[in-house]
């Protein structure tokens, strides 16, 4: 065989492999892509991570469920992308994942970011699940492509205000919030709750996120006797506010939201903690069915269990694969309509949507120290519309 001939042969066998390759390749597959965004660097980077990785493994799971949509088997490709807890670079990175033509985004992760990007995703009509993002104001824009897997913050307030009238019976409050949007709309509604219910405010005092000498503001506290303290902030914050009511020998039980159930606070406020009320979005985890199954399922997959708020991602995940597959289509103009209607028992319990985009069935747990260690005093639930 000549030189000549035998390149040719070359050619035509190239042609034909990749005329099979191609043919090989399964026409009734198709490829979707979903974004996850939230911030993979910086100061919340664990809390984010643990947003992607359950999130991820949600659509790794359905992948390999091989189930079909429109005929077709799905495959989902995740992009996951870092907003670094910052509404700027959120907004860049919305844009981002409608120029790649995503059906879905999971995230973000704060409040701030999801507000400002959910104005691109409404442009683009993408659904937008955050599992994170509690604020009013996220729902409040009554865009359709909005929802979350979180109790928001005037859900918080009234199960709050709830509890420290009717459960504890507290009828004279103090409360103290922190200056920033978040604390002062969450005290806001707290206050008009527990007025609703009969107490009496005393006190409204403010601080800020810097702020570490408290006791001009909690003297003013002591000399109204009040029953409770109520505050929503940091837990750097929460800290010196506990140690410093100790100090000046406010008897008053001391209520917080924000993140201080866990064993860094307590060994920051020492003894001030003690008998501290605390609340948490959502179920403790003993109380999530299958939990602890999707622990085990991260660790094995990622290295790392659930860090907070994988349960919630992971079910913010399903509740968009489940849309799809009822509305039989990945096109998020058809399947948005079934995540408004949908309901599914999810890792954090059941999983369905107000008109709103907020979730129907939200839960709290309260927290009290005893002993050193933060136990479970109560679970509370309400429903929306």
């Amino acid at each position: 065989m000549s030189l000549r001939h035998f390149v040719l042969a070359l050619i035509l066998l190239f042609a034909i492999g990749a005329s099979a390759q191609e043919a090989g390749k399964p026409d009734d597959v198709k490829v979707v892509k979903i974004g996850i965004a939230a911030p993979l660097t910086g100061f919340s980077a664990s809390n984010g991570k643990d947003v992607e990785n359950a999130a991820r493994l949600a659509f790794e799971e359905a992948n390999a469920q091989g189930f079909k949509i429109g005929g077709k088997k799905v495959a989902f490709e995740i992009d996951a992308q870092d907003d670094a807890a910052d509404p700027k670079t959120a907004v860049l990175v919305a844009q981002r994942f409608v120029d790649e033509g995503v059906s879905g985004v999971i995230g973000h992760y704060n409040s701030g970011c999801s507000v400002a990007a959910s104005a691109v995703y409404r442009r683009a009509g993408i659904p937008q699940i955050s599992p994170t993002s509690s604020s009013p104001s996220y729902t409040a824009q009554g865009f359709e492509t909005t929802f979350r897997t979180i109790s928001n913050d005037d859900q918080m307030a009234l199960l709050a205000a709830s509890y420290s009238v009717e459960r504890l019976g507290a009828r004279r409050i103090a409360v103290i919030d922190d200056s920033t949007d978040y604390g002062t709309n969450l005290v806001t509604e707290y206050v008009k709750a527990i007025q609703k219910r009969g107490a009496q405010l005393v006190s409204w005092q403010y601080t800020t996120v810097s702020a570490i000498d408290f006791r001009a503001l909690l003297t003013t506290i002591k000399g109204l006797n009040p029953d409770l303290i109520f505050y929503v902030g940091q837990d750097i914050q929460a800290a010196g506010l506990a140690k410093q009511i100790r100090q000046l020998g406010i008897k008053a039980r001391f209520m917080g939201e924000g993140g201080f159930t866990n064993d860094h606070f307590l060994q920051l406020a020492g003894s001030g903690a003690k008998g501290m009320l605390s609340w948490e979005y959502g179920l403790p985890r003993d109380r999530m069915p299958r939990a602890a199954e999707l622990d085990a399922r991260l660790k094995a997959r990622f290295g790392a269990g659930i860090v907070q708020f994988a349960p919630l991602a992971y079910d913010a995940a399903w509740a968009m694969i489940h849309a799809m597959k009822s509305a039989d289509s990945t096109d998020p103009a058809q399947y948005i309509k079934a995540l408004r209607t949908n309901e599914f028992d999810g890792i954090t319990g059941t999983i369905s949507f107000t008109r709103t985009g907020d979730l129907r069935n939200a839960s709290a747990t309260l927290y009290e120290e005893q002993g050193g260690k933060w136990v479970v005093l109560a679970v509370e639930k309400t429903s929306g519309r």
